[in-house]
C-alpha cells in the first residue's frame, strides 16, 4: 500500500508549513458526503499520531487514518495551477466514478 505526492505537491506544502512555522506534513482521508459517497478531506498536520499511517516523499509526509487507506491506496496528491485557480488534485486508481460537481467520488 502506498501514496505518494509529486515535486509540485511537496514543494507547496513545505512553503505552507514554513510559513505556518510549524508543522510535520499534511493529513489525507476520506469522508462521506456529497452525492457519489466519499470525498477527500486534506488538512496541514501538527504531529503524528499513533494510528498513523505514514508515507513519506520528497522529503513530505503524508499521514493517513487507517480507515480512509483502503480507499486511498495508491493515490498520487499533486498541486496543480490551470489557468487562475490553483490547488491539489488527487490521482485516485481506485475511483469509479466522481460526481458532476467534482466535490465526492465512488469506490
Amino acid at each position: 500500500m502506498s501514496v505518494t505526492l509529486t515535486e509540485a505537491a511537496a514543494r507547496h506544502v513545505t512553503r505552507y508549513i514554513s510559513k505556518r512555522g510549524r508543522g510535520v506534513g499534511v493529513r489525507l482521508g476520506v469522508k462521506t458526503t456529497g452525492c457519489s459517497g466519499l470525498a477527500y478531506k486534506l488538512e496541514y498536520a501538527d504531529e503524528v499520531t499513533p494510528d498513523d499511517v505514514v508515507f513519506e516523499g520528497h522529503g513530505v509526509k503524508v499521514l493517513i487514518d487507517p480507515k480512509s487507506l483502503p480507499y486511498l491506496d495508491g493515490t498520487e496528491l499533486d498541486f496543480v495551477r490551470e489557468g487562475l485557480n490553483e490547488g491539489f488534485k488527487f490521482r485516485n486508481p481506485r475511483e469509479k466514478d466522481r460526481c458532476g460537481c467534482g466535490e465526492s467520488f465512488r469506490v
